[in-house]
């Protein structure tokens, strides 16, 4: 687990260090960051490394640390004994003012513990798994007992397609396919084009087939079904998270765990299924002035959506303290063992069933926008999307032309999307809302017997608990994640190599409690990949209510280590900022929650036949788990969708009867 003093990438072509690393690669781990790393980061990482090099960078990092008693009088960090180098890990890892050592550091940390708790043998096991008390079930399912995949008559697996091969696989599902010599590109013609298959997409997607329209999805992830997922973190994190779950905020303050694969955000969803609360809906209604959110067309939608659906410790603490605490709906059935799985695609397979395609493997490049003439209020029109197999047999480009075109690829790739094809409005890609989290654990013995099982078993989140202020107004919600022991290991404090021995060793009996704020700070995604968020004031005070409040509910459960004098301590308790921030002490903050950058309101789309249907048209937070909310709002926008065409089509249909 010395992992960090040995690290040393031969891609930065630094060889000074010696090579005995026995528990990470390191060109793996330098591989890793150079793909998934913020880029200023991997500078900071190569700059950091390249000072290290001779006596004086040496000095310059390490100080007194690298002194000897023999001539030259200072050594390389490739001398510097095995404790004095975690001792100086130490000192960077809480370096005030010194950011640039302190950055490089948080990012070996969390590249090198990742590869160590993801990396698996032949037989898909990793030999520290059993140290930390993990196991899973990595048996494959045999193929005569192997369902089949529901979306399977309705899906085109780009990844496994040729030029040749697409365009017959197109053809068979019922799409007119042209070479348009012109753009170089395969033009396919449908009614309706879906860019995003999550929460938004899929439901715009089930509604529009249902109603008759021929579908086309674009997808840019890869089709799993339950089966075919291994549970394993690595290739998890890699194929079903954007970014491979290493999605940063500029300031590398924030990790971002968003979905990118057939379901998007419903496929990586936590289970937890909740209403979107009556005070938020009062807001949106009343401040930000959306008749949609105070009619009774919302609340039928969500009671729709809702009948589509099928923790110990954060309830012992609760009950012990005489804290209300609330059952969390699941998108699962009653008796269900969640594990680390978290699957919804029921709108998609309702998709498939009348008629829709879903292209996977595909990326959206831009939409296909012309001048209006048609003397409607709008400037531009949207005949489709200009979208790219990442399967690079496929040379064409894909030209989808439709009568509707629906951006529903998130709050974090829908601005940078409608930003590449000309729109123009200013509040694209602003207001953007995260939902920050911050962890609190807290150690339960086995001696413990009224808390059974271990940290990976189980409902993935089955309770809450609100944290009210005065005004009797929620600061923080209090829920339990689900986590492998590599994703706690990027996310938990270094302190020192003994004490985070000795905090994954207690892995399996380790709860962890996450508090959520609705935040008032906002951000800003303008471009692909780059993030910029600021909390607000406020947000940091609710967030340290919030963990003030869940390491009261730890110790309440019998938790026996997070401090003896508990009042004390919460005393302390603060939201620090991250590894760039001035201060000594720092943390990750983490959201999986996207919302707001596209909002209603601000942002309706300035071209004719173009919609949003995702959770970046909420005008802010909601608070709570958006997955029900993005859903309804989905289901009433696609409805209108629907009787817009309809109403089209009645008129084109007048128009000729009055010409015969």
């Amino acid at each position: 687990m010395s992992l960090l003093v040995y690290f040393c990438p031969k891609a930065l072509n630094i060889s000074f260090l010696p090579s005995y690393i026995i528990c990470v690669n390191r060109e793996q781990v330098a591989e890793l960051m150079t793909k998934k790393g913020l880029t200023h980061g991997f500078i900071m990482v190569r700059l950091v490394l390249l000072m290290l090099s001779p006596r004086l960078g040496t000095l310059l990092l390490c100080g007194s640390l690298c002194f000897s008693k023999e001539f030259p009088f200072v050594k390389k960090f490739k001398d510097i004994s095995l404790e004095k180098r975690d001792r100086i890990l130490q000192n960077w890892s809480r370096s005030k003012y010194l950011i640039l050592t302190r950055a490089a550091f948080a990012m070996i940390k969390s590249f090198c513990f990742y590869i160590f708790f993801t990396r698996i043998d032949e037989n898909s096991e990793n030999p520290a798994w059993g140290a930390v008390g993990y196991r899973l079930n990595t048996e494959k399912i045999s193929s005569k007992h192997r369902m089949e995949r529901p979306l399977q008559r309705g899906i085109i697996e780009t990844l496994h397609e040729t030029d040749f091969t697409l365009v017959k696989s197109l053809s068979q599902k019922g799409l007119k396919v042209t070479e348009d010599m012109n753009q170089d590109a395969y033009r396919i013609d449908c009614d309706v084009v879906i860019v995003g298959s999550g929460s938004g997409g899929g439901v715009a997607a089930a509604v529009l087939a249902s109603s008759g329209q021929k579908v086309i999805v674009l997808e840019k992830g890869n089709y799993f079904t339950p089966d075919e997922y291994s549970c394993l973190e690595g290739p998890s994190f890699n194929e079903l998270y954007e970014h491979g779950a290493f999605l940063l905020t500029h300031d590398g303050k924030m990790i971002i765990m968003a979905g990118s694969t057939v379901g998007g955000g419903s496929a990586i969803n936590w289970s937890a299924s909740i209403k979107t609360p009556t005070s938020v809906l009062t807001e949106w209604f009343l401040d930000h002035r959306i008749p949609l959110f105070g009619s009774s067309d919302y609340q039928s939608a969500m009671d729709i959506v809702c009948k589509r659906i099928g923790n110990q410790v954060l309830r012992k603490g609760c009950e012990k303290l005489g804290l209300k605490v609330d059952n969390v709906p699941r998108n699962s059935s009653e008796n269900h063992y969640c594990g680390s799985c978290c699957y919804d695609s029921t709108w998609l397979v309702d998709a498939v069933d009348n008629g829709a395609v879903i292209l996977t493997g595909c990326e959206a490049d831009k939409f296909i926008l012309e001048k209006n003439n048609s003397g409607r209020s709008r400037n531009n029109k949207c005949l489709g999307v200009m979208a790219a197999s990442l399967n690079k047999r496929i040379t064409k480009k894909l030209l989808i032309h439709s009568k509707v075109t629906i951006s529903a690829c998130g709050s974090l790739l829908t601005p940078p999307l409608m930003i590449r094809s000309g729109l123009k409005n200013p509040n694209i890609g602003r207001n953007l809302r995260l939902h920050p989290v911050l962890f609190a654990w807290g150690y339960f013995p086995e001696s413990m017997a009224e808390i059974e099982g271990k940290k990976h078993e189980g409902g993935i989140i089955t309770s809450l608990h609100n944290v009210m202020s005065e005004k009797s107004e929620v600061r923080a919600v209090i829920e339990t994640p689900i986590q492998g022991p590599a994703g706690l290991s990027v996310m938990f404090p270094w302190v020192s190599e003994r004490d985070m021995k000795d905090k994954m060793v207690k892995y399996s009996r380790t709860a962890h409690l996450f508090s959520l704020v609705r935040d008032n700070g906002s951000g800003e995604v303008k471009a692909k990949g780059r993030i910029t968020y600021k909390l607000s004031s406020l947000d940091k005070e609710n967030l340290k209510a919030g963990l003030r409040q869940a390491l009261r509910i730890l110790v309440a459960a019998g938790a026996v280590e997070v401090g003896i004098k508990v009042e004390e301590f919460l005393d302390t308790v603060t939201a620090v900022g991250g590894s760039l921030s001035v201060g000594q002490h720092w943390s990750l903050h983490c959201s999986a929650h996207q919302m707001g950058s596209c909002r209603m309101g601000a942002t309706e789309a300035k071209a004719e036949g173009l919609f949003v249907c995702d959770g970046s048209v909420l005008p802010n937070a909601t608070g709570v788990n958006p997955m029900i909310t993005i859903q309804s709002t989905a289901y009433c926008l696609s409805k209108n969708i629907v009787k817009t065409m309809n109403r089209r089509k009645l008129s084109v249909e007048m128009q000729h009867g009055s010409q015969s």
